[in-house]
């Protein structure tokens, strides 16, 4: 969907019906509603035979099948378009059938204008995002073979929309997140889909360099610049030139360094302790910290105008225990990994241990979890881990729910407020499926969601 267009497909054998949906469409000015009509599931299948429809908005009964019957038809030759079903009877029954069958929705008829304009926005916007994704995910795959980038939730997607966006700008990049979040990784995968992918990846990590060295691994020296200097050295900024510079760490900079390091960022120029003259560089900033260096630039520890010349492009990586749909992907994947490495058949975790990691709350987070499965795959006794085979130090796990403190009411609407908020992250934020996944109708769990308080961005 390069342009702002959405193709919708109208079946019903009620052409007033057809007629009308038509005069509400064209009064929504953005997108473009391409529209054509069907009276029958024959035409229906004929008319998506021959165009790449976005949305088929179809009534419950037509005169040669159901509209379940094109339902099926449509998800089995195409599962991408999106499939709505207009019913005249308000009957759970139906709903509940309708979303059984791989419907996105359904709406009660008569339709209302307010109904047929918020289901075509959303659906674009449904739509928009999707292929979006599709193109983030081809992107990836493409050029991101050689480091496994695992994720299922939608703040991962998110994040991977941001850096397909702008992987090939010489945007300096700040990636932000908790120890173990994948900085690293998030970083390499920057670099291996830019334009600058066939150029040096350089590495350095502040904290792991004492202050008195820190300035020739930065930027280098010439023989004799100081005790010990027998040679000319290159400093990770020329290693990098033409490539990518990643600076983990960043907020541990000392003053004396971020002023070397803004002028590098404002010319495009560095110069070798003991040397008169700068040399010119072309290098991308990707840096990286745990640190608030909002907080850091308030109190005087770090230069304002040097962070903002590195949060060009800010991205924060999540902790694992705000993305618990990535656990499980990330469990597999650590499995195979180790399978491999370790010559084990390991298949999987049993129910009680994955409920039991979902629980924990992952101070290392990514880092945390590969090392609570390595041990687990190596401790297992049988194809599965099982509870006993985790790691003792990964205590507290509990399958019991903390103490609760106050009245019934307010334990359980604090319980049903979480179970909506994590099926709805487990469905994308899309209500529909969040609602079939718990096995009710739409209408009832925004219902439920408005009693428990909990607001759609509640769950991003």
């Amino acid at each position: 969907m390069n342009e702002a267009v959405l193709k919708v497909l109208v079946v019903d054998d009620d052409t007033t019906q057809l007629e009308r949906i038509k005069v509400y469409a064209k009064h929504i000015e953005y997108p473009n509603i391409q529209m054509e009509t069907a009276e029958s599931t024959a035409e229906a299948q004929q008319a998506i035979s021959h165009t790449a429809f976005d949305l088929v908005l179809s009534d419950y009964r037509l005169p040669d099948a159901s509209g379940l019957e094109l339902l099926e038809y449509i998800k089995k030759i195409n599962p991408t378009i999106h499939v709505v079903i207009m019913t005249a009877f308000e009957n759970a029954r139906d709903a509940v059938s309708i979303l059984q069958h791989g419907g996105d929705d359904y709406l009660i008829k008569p339709t209302e204008k307010k109904d047929i304009e918020h289901l075509l926005i959303r659906s674009f916007e449904q739509c928009s995002f999707e292929h979006e994704n599709q193109v983030v995910h081809e992107t990836v795959a493409a050029h991101f073979d050689s480091l496994p980038l695992v994720y299922k939730s939608p703040q991962m997607q998110t994040i991977l929309n941001t850096i397909s966006r702008t992987a090939d700008s010489d945007a300096t990049v700040l990636v932000t997140g908790e120890s173990g979040t994948g900085k690293e990784l998030i970083a390499n995968l920057i670099h291996s889909i830019s334009a600058r992918r066939a150029k040096p990846f350089v590495t350095v990590n502040i904290a792991a360099l004492p202050e008195s060295l820190m300035e020739s691994e930065l930027f280098g020296h010439i023989k004799g610049a100081f005790t010990g200097a027998e040679q000319n050295r290159e400093g990770r900024f020329e290693q990098a030139d033409g490539g990518t510079l990643f600076i983990d760490e960043i907020g541990d900079i000392p003053p004396s360094i971020q002023v070397k390091l803004l002028r590098v960022l404002q010319f495009g120029q560095i110069q070798r302790i003991g040397e008169n003259a700068t040399r010119g560089l072309d290098v991308r900033i990707i840096a990286a910290t745990n640190r608030d260096l909002k907080h850091m630039v308030e109190i005087g520890e770090f230069r304002s105008d040097l962070f903002w010349r590195i949060n060009v492009i800010p991205l924060h990586l999540p902790p694992l225990r705000e993305r618990k749909t990535d656990i499980e992907v990330l469990v597999n994947h650590f499995i195979d990994k180790f399978n491999n490495k370790n010559q084990r058949s390991i298949s999987g975790v049993s129910r009680e241990a994955l409920s039991a990691i979902m629980q924990h709350s992952f101070p290392g987070n990514i880092r945390e979890l590969e090392n609570i499965i390595e041990r687990a795959a190596l401790m297992a006794r049988g194809s599965l881990i099982t509870l006993h085979d985790l790691p003792l130090d990964t205590e507290p796990f509990s399958s019991i729910a903390p103490e609760a403190h106050g009245d019934y009411e307010l334990q359980m609407q604090i319980f049903e407020h979480d179970l909506l908020s994590q099926t709805l992250e487990a469905a994308g934020g899309n209500q529909s499926e969040a609602a079939r996944r718990l096995g009710i109708s739409e209408r009832r769990f925004r219902s439920r969601m408005e009693i428990v308080g909990l607001r759609t961005d509640d769950s991003t």
